[in-house]
Formats: C-alpha cells, sequence, structure tokens
C-alpha cells in the first residue's frame, strides 16, 4: 500500500518517502501544530526514524499548516535535536508566513536548519536519546 493512502485524518502529519532525493524523508503537517498535536509529531517522526534506514535529510512540509504556538515550535527543536543526533539534516520546506514570523521572532531557524556537526552526534549521549524524553 502506499504509504501517502495509508493516512488517519485525526492525525495533523503524515510520514511519506522523498521521491526525488534518495536517502530522504518527507514528514507533511497539515492542520494545526499546537499544544495538542505537536507530541504526536514528534513521536512520529522518532518512530519513524528508528524503524527506517537513516536518511541525510528530514523534509517537514508545512505546506499545509494552518497554525503553530510555541509547543509547534519546541517539537521542532526536539525533532532537530533528534534528526542531528542521526547526522541527518533538517530543511524546513514551504514554510507558510505564520511560521516565518515565529522562526524569526524566536531566532532559530538558523538553529534548525544549520549543517549537522559532530558534535551534534556527542550531544545525543551515549543511548542515542536525543530527545531526553522520559530522563529523570
Amino acid at each position: 500500500m502506499d504509504p501517502t493512502a495509508a493516512y488517519d485524518r485525526a492525525r495533523p502529519h503524515r510520514i511519506q518517502p522523498g521521491d526525488h532525493r534518495p536517502a530522504t524523508w518527507t514528514v507533511r503537517v497539515v492542520g494545526e501544530l499546537d499544544h495538542d498535536t505537536s507530541d504526536d509529531l514528534v513521536d512520529t517522526v522518532v518512530a519513524h526514524l528508528r524503524s527506517h534506514p537513516r536518511p541525510r535529510v528530514v523534509h517537514p512540509d508545512f505546506s499545509g499548516p494552518t497554525w503553530i504556538d510555541s509547543s509547534g515550535l519546541s517539537a521542532l527543536l526536539m525533532i532537530r535535536r533528534y534528526t542531528s543526533s542521526l547526522g541527518a539534516g533538517l530543511c524546513l520546506d514551504n514554510r507558510p508566513a505564520v511560521l516565518d514570523h515565529r522562526l524569526l521572532l524566536t531566532d532559530i531557524l538558523g538553529h534548525l536548519t544549520r549543517p549537522v556537526t559532530p558534535a551534534d552526534d556527542r550531544e545525543a549521549g551515549a543511548d542515542g536519546d536525543a530527545t531526553r524524553a522520559g530522563a529523570t
């Protein structure tokens, strides 16, 4: 089955393989990326990356979001930390004005899209858990 066809409409995003470049993955974000949906986006991306070969670049496609709040920005930072621990870059595709405004206001666009360095790998820790989710 085509992975883009198996889409749960209650979820604000879906994963689809990058069809124009090898070793890339696209996460299509639709609807609102906020407190109610941001954890699901992070969980979906992390689960997908854990169960598939490591891509060189992850492409969140923002052609469909209608809103993004601080929780959505936090989700992007967690995704960036996880992808960089894998040595993968992050490319924010089709950013709408609302997202650009928040990225510029918070000054995190450069951090999210900068090239991956060996120091990024060290941030993840020995267990590879870049998000440190559940750490106490």
